[in-house]
């Protein structure tokens, strides 16, 4: 697949351009600045990846200094609800580019209230789309259809439903799809996931997994619009909910986490991650759990589900290692957190090397390089598309389960909740009009 580039500087331009140089050398000798030529560390113009940005949020801060910062890649325009917020990306794109530049100036970051309105460029390559989870799969389906590749947060989807259309869409349009779920390229969370399918300790039977918990969910007051912020395009799909700040604030502590109508709470939050490590160290990235059960169910103390003939996964379960995720088997115990923690009994599991005809898994040192990798090489990332649906599908069905308090039977092949039409029905929710998919 043949990449887009800028419509400012194409690669057919730059390539006449440069033959109509070099017939003119013969006569006069021409200078070609050796950024153009991708030179001295430069990345060529018509090399780089031109970017979108969705979602100017305080999630966006990481992704968006790193591509900012980046030479081989080229943000063209960004997109917020919030006007504030998207004038602000805009001077720091352009500040950021003025200042690498041998003009001094630069003016080339657009700014969008409508996604669609960078999804529809044909002069933009990737998508990154950071919003709250009710937006990831329409703004993420729609950059696909239209030709984009695209980097978009955990949890992937707001509903089962909605994660395989996004899933079946990628593949039929073959896009790159990265999900932000960054803890598969944390080494400590391979060597986890390697020691576990390599059956370092034994049968797995049992997995401790933190997630933490959020407060409820209250009636807010409502409270005036600030101007400049489009709140009905803020709750797009969602239910239409009186206006107040403490809705719409997001990142750590709560804010729009706090509420079902947005996601499935800590079940979608750290059980995105989390869970998502689980289905990789236990070979279940295409499958998933066959039983969910709440908090009390005969007598369970902790919340949780489990694999046909495999281990059972118990939120909040206090571990033993004091780490995030902990894998208990008949023959030892592996416990990991962020920040290279991993823990193990035997202890010296820790520091045993992987033989060469053991299992070695997908190795991506560094989540935004193997996304804009991928996308040079059309290579499958990490956190692929259909990783991301059943990851996600492993959350909303413990929400599922939390939210009416009942165990369900789930057929991860037919991906049906089995004898339970009132638990089906959460398989999608309606969408307010117009926001359709």
């Amino acid at each position: 697949m043949t990449k887009k580039i800028p419509a400012m500087i194409s690669r057919r331009n730059l390539l006449r351009n440069t033959t109509v140089a070099t017939a003119a050398s013969i006569a006069t000798p021409t200078l070609i600045p050796s950024s153009a030529l991708g030179l001295s560390g430069f990345t060529a113009p018509s090399e780089r990846l031109t970017l979108g940005m969705i979602g100017m949020g305080k999630m966006m801060r990481g992704h968006f200094g790193s591509m900012l910062a980046r030479k081989e890649v080229q943000i063209l325009a960004v997109c917020d609800v919030d006007r504030t917020k998207r004038e602000a990306a805009k001077v720091k794109v352009e500040e950021k580019y003025a200042e690498d530049s041998s003009t001094g100036t630069y003016k080339g970051c657009d700014t969008y209230l409508e996604h669609e309105r960078i999804t529809n460029r044909d002069d933009i390559d990737a998508c990154f789309v950071i919003t709250p989870d009710h937006w990831h799969v329409a703004i993420a389906l729609n950059a696909v259809r239209n030709g984009k590749d695209v980097y978009v947060e955990k949890p992937m989807s707001l509903t089962i439903h909605e994660g395989r259309m996004l899933s079946d869409a990628v593949r039929r349009h073959g896009a790159v799809l990265q999900v932000g779920s960054q803890q598969r390229s944390d080494p400590a969370f391979r060597k986890a996931a390697e020691m576990v399918r390599n059956g370092w300790i034994g049968n797995v039977h049992s997995v401790y997994a933190t997630l933490g918990n959020f407060a409820p969910g209250v009636v807010l007051a409502e409270e005036p619009i600030p101007e400049g912020f489009d709140y009905d395009r803020w709750l797009g799909p969602t239910p239409s909910m009186p206006y107040n700040p403490e809705r719409v604030r997001g990142f750590y502590g709560g804010g729009w986490r706090n509420f079902w109508e947005y996601g499935s709470r800590k079940n979608g939050d750290w059980g995105a991650h989390h869970y998502d490590i689980i289905q990789w160290a236990l070979g279940m990235d295409h499958s998933g759990p066959e039983f969910f059960f709440p908090k009390g169910f005969e007598g369970a103390e902790w919340q949780g589900y489990k694999y046909a003939n495999g281990p059972t996964i118990y939120r909040d379960h206090p571990a033993e290692s004091g780490q995030q995720i902990e894998f208990h088997g008949d023959k030892g115990m592996v416990g990991v957190s962020r920040g290279g923690k991993l823990v193990t009994t035997p202890f010296e599991l820790a520091n045993k090397p992987l033989d060469p005809s053991e299992i070695h898994l997908y190795n991506s040192p560094r989540h935004h390089d193997n996304f804009l990798n991928c996308v040079r090489t059309r290579k499958r990332p990490i956190a692929d598309v259909e990783i991301g649906h059943r990851t996600a599908t492993v959350c909303h069905l413990s929400a599922i389960s939390e939210r009416l308090n009942r165990s369900i039977q789930w057929d991860p092949a037919k991906e049906q909740i089995v004898g339970d039409a009132e638990a089906s029905k959460w398989l999608t929710r309606p969408r307010r009009a117009p926001f359709s998919l």
